[in-house]
């Protein structure tokens, strides 16, 4: 072991967590080395549906736009079908991914982004890329074996997988972004919660021309029941679009304790019996045999190692949840990080990323597993909980289409348990409604608001201190940009109104006396920022001579209705509380 590498930050692995957070750490300036023990990045699609927070970042970043290029838009995702088989019939739809015309305009008013279907071999290319012009090194065939650390630092021993080399790397910290079976998770003790292994699935990668089937009524999740042809006699599998309409994943379930010997046989005969159509040619590109979890971290560090991602929150791809997350932890510490290894801030406000994101993992993975149960009222809508015999199943379904009093309650049994799937495919409150609560939010002394309505499925904006920043479309030098396009850039961004210059003043001293950017920007007739609508007075639950301090990661970490006798004081005392100082 003659080699020793050194370097701020060592992340491991490549996947949207690790990915994410060397794009963010070189972005910042920071020194990051990246490894994993793969030659390239994901081949193949897996993780997809990427929600408007996560475009949010990648706005930030600067790579929405490459993520656009390569994406299949929003349009083209959200007829979600319920059918047979492909070429069978239709059993319902549901618009989904906030495709619905009056879910839609909630979704455009709520982000300056939308869903968009990213699979994820595309995405990390797009991420390490941007990563490495950034100034991350990149080591791929590089395999993480252990890890010591004291008050000092982490030391990693590593292998090159070609030469069988190990080395080590010094880092000041390290991230374990190693996915579910994470090592790194393991060594540092993290308390993990729940269950492995609960459920078997595979996936069938295959290109097959689908267009007259599926161009009618585009979306990426077309669910295809078929009684008799899986466990328990129940058969729902998912054929899902990769890129359309010629590229296809299959989802289809195994028992765990029976797994199969898949080849390209078994593949193509489940794709043809998915379809409904075995004069389609279909070419096998990739078969793989996975797991469904339901675990998640109590806590996500230990010391000057912190894990993320899949190594903290494992569970089935339900909701689509997962990369999104991932990539929304690595957002969170990544800034963290920025600030203490600058040393602008003091460790404590590392502290936070657990505060912050366990809470998010625990409510992700539940919310991702019980969507899964909930098909349960899909299947007692159509009779099928009552016997395991597939021809009463078929007889069940068929009975749906009769003019008989027990068919009308079928038929609002089956409207119910497809609504019910909203939980699972439109949960914006899930998606965009976190908020933190920890040492880096400064309490305004306000009640949380509720609107009332279902926090699961409805983002409500407000600029209490631990809530997304609201988005509203806002002017300035004669451009329209989201006020969440103020916020962000590695820096905190202080928001006041007409009347405040005592506030954006206040800004510029903690700069001198702290060292640390807080952006000061003027909303209002006159002022550099322009209220355009008048959206932004109604959405910021402040005064005009208020203030609203948004951290680098676009969350809202303080505010003050009103402006006080000594704003330079108040600003610089909640400055040192939200960084440790």
């Amino acid at each position: 072991m003659r080699q020793l590498v050194t370097t701020d930050v060592l992340v491991v692995g490549s996947g949207p967590a690790g990915s994410a957070a060397s794009l963010a750490l070189a972005t910042y300036g920071i020194r990051t080395l990246m490894i994993t023990k793969y030659g390239w990045t994901a081949n193949t699609p897996r993780a997809h549906i990427t929600n408007q927070r996560t475009m949010e970042i990648f706005r930030d970043l600067g790579v929405v736009d490459d993520v656009h290029e390569k994406a299949t838009p929003n349009h083209l995702m959200g007829d979600t079908v319920f059918c047979t088989g492909l070429a069978g019939e239709e059993l319902g739809r549901l618009k989904t991914w906030g495709t619905h015309p009056t879910r839609h305009a909630e979704y455009r008013l709520a982000s300056p982004e939308l869903h968009v279907d990213m699979p994820q071999n595309l995405l990390e290319p797009i991420l390490v890329g941007q990563a490495a012009a950034r100034g991350a090194q990149i080591r791929f065939h590089t395999e993480y074996l252990s890890l010591t650390q004291d008050d000092q630092g982490v030391t990693a021993r590593v292998r090159d997988r070609i030469s069988g080399e190990e080395y080590l790397v010094q880092a000041q910290y390290l991230i374990g972004a190693d996915g579910g079976r994470s090592q790194v998770a393991s060594d540092i003790g993290l308390p993990m919660e729940g269950q492995m292994d609960v459920a078997g699935s595979m996936n069938i990668v295959f290109e097959a021309d689908l267009t007259r089937y599926v161009a009618h009524r585009p979306s990426v999740l077309y669910w295809v029941l078929q009684p008799g042809s899986n466990i328990g006699g129940i058969g729902m599998g998912l054929v899902r679009m990769v890129r359309p309409w010629h590229e296809w994943l299959i989802v289809w379930g195994y028992d765990l304790a029976n797994p199969p010997v898949m080849n390209d046989t078994l593949a193509t005969e489940i794709a043809h019996n998915l379809i409904g159509d075995d004069s389609i040619p279909i070419t096998i590109r990739s078969t793989s045999l996975w797991s469904n979890n339901r675990m998640w971290a109590g806590r996500y560090s230990q010391g000057r190692v912190f894990c993320m991602g899949d190594a903290c929150h494992r569970h089935p791809p339900s909701n689509g949840l997962g990369s999104n997350t991932s990539i929304q932890d690595a957002y969170n510490l990544a800034w963290k990080l920025a600030l203490v290894i600058k040393g602008k801030a003091g460790a404590g406000l590392l502290d936070t990323f657990n505060a912050e994101r366990a809470p998010v993992g625990r409510q992700i993975v539940t919310r991702a597993n019980q969507s899964i149960e909930e098909t349960a009222a899909f299947f007692d809508a159509l009779g099928l909980l009552d016997t395991n015999n597939p021809d009463v199943m078929r007889a069940n379904i068929a009975r749906r289409k009769e003019d008989s009093p027990e068919a009308i309650v079928q038929r609002q049994k089956l409207r119910r348990a497809i609504e019910l799937k909203n939980y699972e495919f439109n949960t914006h409150g899930v998606e965009l409604g976190q908020r933190y609560r920890s040492d880096a939010v400064i309490p305004d002394g306000t009640p949380e608001p509720d609107d009332g309505r279902d926090r699961d499925l409805y983002y409500e904006p407000t600029t209490w201190p631990g809530a997304h920043l609201p988005h509203c479309w806002v002017g300035q030098h004669g451009r329209t940009i989201s006020t969440l396009d103020l916020a962000g850039h590695g820096r905190f961004t202080l928001i006041t109104g007409i009347g405040g210059q005592p506030w954006a003043d206040a800004a510029r001293h903690v700069f001198t006396r702290l060292g640390v950017e807080v952006f000061p920007c003027q909303i209002g007739p006159g002022c550099d920022i322009e209220d355009l609508y008048d959206d932004w007075a109604r959405l910021r639950e402040v005064d005009d001579n208020g203030c609203i301090l948004v951290r680098p990661d676009g969350f809202v970490g303080w505010r003050s209705r009103q402006m006080p006798a000594n704003p330079d004081e108040v600003l610089a005392d909640v400055m040192r509380k939200l960084l440790a100082r």
